[in-house]
């Protein structure tokens, strides 16, 4: 898909302040530095909508982007970064459930996970709280440019095993660097009538 037109709108901490609107939003979820905002940005065909950082924990709330006046991206913060306090993870983790739980608009949830390695508790935990929602979903599984083409399928069934993936949930192997994965998540995207 060509998007025309993709903005920052608002970044949010609690529900009072969503934007208003009846687009469907697609909200991004996965650990810290999983690569979130690399996805949105490729996804967009942005070098710089969602910005980028080295450095864990950088989104803090959760940002709202509006694509072609028809849909929106929704960048949740990261969970299971280790340098931040107990508080302020508890306090991140309830933005996230309240968004994922509450959000009518919500649409698609796409949970990234790092393909060089096996899903986390945090993730585990992640993809029960997604399936209880009833939500539709899909895994990006990020970062596949560090790997060999050869290991690719050896580790998209280690995720699909690990998280218990539920019938006919697919994993998505995508590289920002390769943009790998972009026209396969669109093409999910269309199928859900998002866009």
């Amino acid at each position: 898909m060509e998007v025309r037109t993709a903005c920052y709108e608002l970044t949010a901490f609690k529900p009072e302040q969503y934007p208003a609107h009846n687009f469907p939003e697609i909200a991004f979820v996965g650990r810290s530095n999983v690569g979130k905002s690399s996805l949105i940005n490729v996804l967009v065909n942005r070098r710089s909508l969602a910005r980028v950082s080295a450095t864990p924990g950088k989104t803090r709330g959760i940002n709202f982007y509006k694509i072609d006046n028809q849909l929106y991206f929704v960048d949740l913060p990261g969970y299971g970064y280790a340098r931040v306090s107990k508080r302020e993870k508890e306090f991140w983790g309830g933005m996230i459930e309240t968004y994922l739980n509450t959000r009518k608009q919500l649409s698609l949830i796409i949970m990234l996970v790092d393909i060089r390695h096996t899903p986390s508790a945090d993730d585990q935990l992640m993809y029960e709280w997604i399936t209880k929602w009833s939500k539709p979903h899909l895994v990006a599984a990020t970062k596949s440019d560090k790997i060999s083409r050869g290991q690719i399928q050896k580790r998209l069934q280690d995720i699909k095993t690990t998280l218990k993936l539920a019938e006919g949930v697919t994993v998505y192997p995508f590289s920002a660097k390769t943009k790998q994965g972009r026209v396969e998540i669109w093409e999910r995207i269309r199928e859900l009538g998002l866009s």
